[in-house]
């Protein structure tokens, strides 16, 4: 494998906490309910289908026919979806302008509600201005780890797989990234990682 020139980053997890409790603890103080209901109401597996690209009347509709003792509360996910993602991982958007700063070439490929990204983003342009481009899993209606959301996000970067290193806390996107001829990492820190990108000559010391 060749020596990557470009990085491609996750975002939620590894760029930016994601997290549904940092929402829903604010709209509900009992502890034990609010375990309850993010276990099995709002569960990772009904928003991964925003992420898929599933409009949120559908689903919120769909899930709140099947609780609707719930369905204020599942209302509020769309609206507030911003409280979901608080706060920037510590170190990782340093990382991100040294690499800026260095040349590097910055790109994105996170899976995360087309709907809900315009919205989210805006707020972060200082950061996100400095990406050549991010490709969106909802907007393409494609998710990682699926192969085909790797071929069109190297398509549209311009990049062969071994030109890049992508980051991602998903072991599973990390592997789908490798079988399609890029060097991934998978994220634990901004420590680790930014060891790895001077280990690749990327950063320096």
């Amino acid at each position: 494998m060749g020596t990557p020139s470009a990085v491609i980053f996750d975002v939620g997890k590894v760029l930016f906490e994601w997290d549904p409790r940092y929402l829903y603890e604010r709209l509900i103080e009992d502890d034990q309910a609010l375990e309850a209901f993010l276990a099995n109401v709002v569960t990772r597996e009904w928003h991964f289908q925003h992420d898929a690209g599933r409009p949120f009347a559908e689903t919120s509709a769909e899930l709140s026919a099947q609780f609707p003792e719930h369905a204020e509360l599942i209302h509020a996910w769309g609206p507030r979806f911003n409280d979901t993602v608080p706060h920037a991982i510590p170190g990782m958007l340093e990382i991100v302008r040294e690499l800026d700063a260095a040349g590097v070439p910055l790109f994105a490929i996170t899976n995360f509600s087309g709907e809900f990204w315009p919205d989210w983003v805006k707020q972060h342009a200082e950061l996100f201005d400095r990406f050549r481009d991010v490709v969106v899993s909802g907007d393409e209606k494609l998710v990682k780890p699926d192969p085909a959301i790797y071929a069109l996000a190297l398509k549209r970067f311009g990049l062969e797989g071994p030109d890049a290193v992508f980051v991602d806390d998903s072991p599973a996107n990390v592997a789908g990234a490798r079988d399609a001829g890029i060097h991934a990492v998978l994220f634990t820190t901004a420590e680790d990682f930014r060891a790895e990108l001077v280990r690749l000559g990327l950063l320096s010391n």
